[in-house]
């Protein structure tokens, strides 16, 4: 996910953090992965600090490489959709 632009919280827990900071932006994404099959929820204040919107993805065991990559390629689509990823090396 970071090599595809996105902002990741780094950490060792199965909750990953994927960092959007606008909650319209948080929920209209968390909507659109949801009609690619991905679903997430858009997370923002109060339950997050102000400014810091995200996306949730908890992973499991239980998911194989074809979850991961299906959910990868979804969120890019997305972030390409909505001209969100970051220019790796920027």
């Amino acid at each position: 996910m970071t090599d595809a632009g996105f902002e990741i919280r780094p950490g060792v827990t199965p909750i990953v953090p994927i960092m959007l900071y606008e909650a319209k932006l948080a929920q209209n994404m968390a909507k659109d992965l949801l009609t690619r099959g991905i679903y997430v929820i858009g997370f923002s204040y109060p339950v997050v600090p102000q400014g810091q919107a995200r996306i949730r993805v908890q992973l499991s065991a239980a998911h194989e490489k074809a979850h991961l990559d299906k959910a990868i390629s979804a969120f890019t689509n997305s972030g390409k959709k909505f001209g969100i990823l970051k220019k790796i090396g920027s």
